[in-house]
């Protein structure tokens, strides 16, 4: 903005705003600027005869309107400066073009622009860098702490709920390793042979912790059952479940997976990022709880005491309490 209709013909203007597009072109993250005073300094060496020590900024106002009402004159049929310039010559608009950067790079280098207006430009040039892919910066961001708090909690109310329908604290607790191991390993892994989190992966752990809990869900409740209703001890209920379920989780995962991996072959990397960590994420979740879950199980789990013998016991085979 220059702060009044017509100022950005003004020489303090356009002195200012060209610090600016020096400053902007020194920075190591840009490769290209467009800006009106590199048209004014090219109009004003043209027109002393293409004088290279003549590509400077007039000092008169007038003549800085002159040039630029000379150059909207030229411009073919149709064309106009609207895309530079508003209406009323009131503000310009500074097009900067950046490297291929991480969103944190781009959010300290729009930081940094904003911090040299506030230090060195006029009050009305003030302005918030815009942008697609300025927005998308922002928007991970955001996107990625609301994960992180809405994904904790999640487990977190989920690990309670698990707590009432198991009616055990112990096992309550025991279900939050399962349930977030697997997005530990799978961010740990993407780290390692990719490095970065676009915006479709970093919603990973909250889409697929409906199906990771799926399964540790199914494991505990078929453990549960064998150490209460079929008075089995620790490793026999774990032999219980694996024999209950375990076909079906890994039929169900190998589905889910496969699905899933489908979307890897996208050429959008969204789609692509988001279907290859979802399905990993799912495939380590099943692993950990056939892996991890027992051990902790038996950890835990340290009662040899049986609710009620089996049904099929024998008359002369009794269980005595650990």
């Amino acid at each position: 903005g220059a702060g009044e209709s017509g100022g950005i013909n003004d020489p303090a203007y356009l002195a200012n705003l060209d610090r600016f597009v020096t400053w902007l072109r020194a920075q190591p993250e840009v490769t290209h600027v467009n800006a009106l005073p590199d048209i004014i300094k090219r109009l004003n060496r043209n027109m002393h005869g293409d004088d290279p020590a003549a590509y400077n900024l007039p000092e008169d106002r007038e003549l800085s309107a002159q040039y630029l009402l000379l150059y909207e004159m030229s411009l073919p049929y149709g064309l106009d400066l609207n895309n530079q310039i508003n209406v009323a010559k009131s503000a310009t608009r500074v097009v900067v073009t950046v490297k291929s950067l991480t969103t944190v790079q781009l959010r300290a280098f729009a930081a940094r622009t904003h911090a040299w207006q506030r230090d060195n430009a006029l009050e009305p040039m003030y302005a918030e860098a815009t942008g697609t892919a300025i927005m998308f910066a922002y928007i991970s961001q955001r996107n990625i702490i609301s994960m992180l708090f809405g994904t904790t909690a999640a487990l977190v109310l989920i690990s309670l709920t698990l707590v009432v329908a198991l009616r055990s604290f112990k096992l309550g607790l025991v279900s939050m390793v399962p349930n977030l191991a697997p997005a530990v390993v799978t961010f740990g892994t993407w780290s390692l042979f990719v490095g970065e989190v676009g915006l479709a992966s970093s919603v990973v752990t909250a889409t697929s912790l409906g199906l990771i809990v799926d399964a540790t869900v199914h494991f505990l409740s078929k453990y549960i059952r064998a150490r209460r209703e079929h008075g089995d001890s620790p490793e026999d209920a774990v032999r219980y479940a694996f024999h209950t379920v375990g076909t079906a989780l890994w039929v169900t995962t190998a589905i889910v997976v496969l699905g899933f991996s489908v979307l890897a072959l996208s050429d959008f990397t969204v789609n692509a990022s988001m279907g290859l960590m979802t399905a990993f994420a799912v495939a380590s979740a099943l692993i950990i709880d056939f892996v991890m879950l027992p051990p902790l199980l038996l950890a835990v789990d340290r009662r040899r005491d049986f609710v009620r013998p089996r049904p099929d016991t024998e008359k002369g085979d009794a269980h005595a309490p650990a």
